[in-house]
């Protein structure tokens, strides 16, 4: 089985083959994001399929922020070609998780928790630390939070 990022790299070089020039640019940008990723620190390291799924989470971020804020200040062509990066990126993302598998996942977070003595918002830590490792690149983070934070004074 070949890894995500051996992917990224097969997919670039076949848009080049291609000439697909919205893929190559995409995916250049996207392997240069993962490239400096595992050169960062003091040590360079071989970035795992989970941290490959975070970098392109991150990228995938920034293009939706690029994208509503290019709306915002009447620029449609540039929000265009931000969604279309987005929509390259989210082809190698995980299929998102829906409204209730995550209240489920937070539910049962919230049972096992409380059932360890913690209540209430001082709690948000606690369950955050085990809703966290199950929706990683699947659930937007801040949606997450505020979730968990209605959850805990329900």
């Amino acid at each position: 089985m070949t890894t995500l990022k051996e992917q990224l790299q097969a997919d670039l070089t076949q848009g080049i083959r291609d000439k697909n020039t919205s893929v190559t640019a995409t995916l250049r940008m996207v392997l240069s994001a993962i490239t400096n990723e595992e050169v960062s620190g003091k040590v360079a390291r071989e970035l795992s399929d989970q941290d490959v799924i975070t970098v392109l989470t991150r990228e995938a971020k920034k293009r939706k922020e690029a994208a509503t804020a290019f709306d915002d200040a009447q620029r449609p062509e540039l929000a265009a070609k931000e969604r279309e990066e987005l929509a390259i990126i989210s082809n190698y993302l995980p299929a998102a998780l829906s409204a209730e598998e995550v209240n489920a996942i937070i539910a049962a977070a919230v049972a096992e928790v409380t059932a360890a003595g913690q209540s209430g918002p001082s709690a948000m830590g606690a369950v955050m630390k085990l809703v966290t490792p199950q929706v990683a690149g699947r659930a937007d983070g801040g949606e997450i939070a505020s979730a968990v934070k209605a959850a805990l004074t329900q």
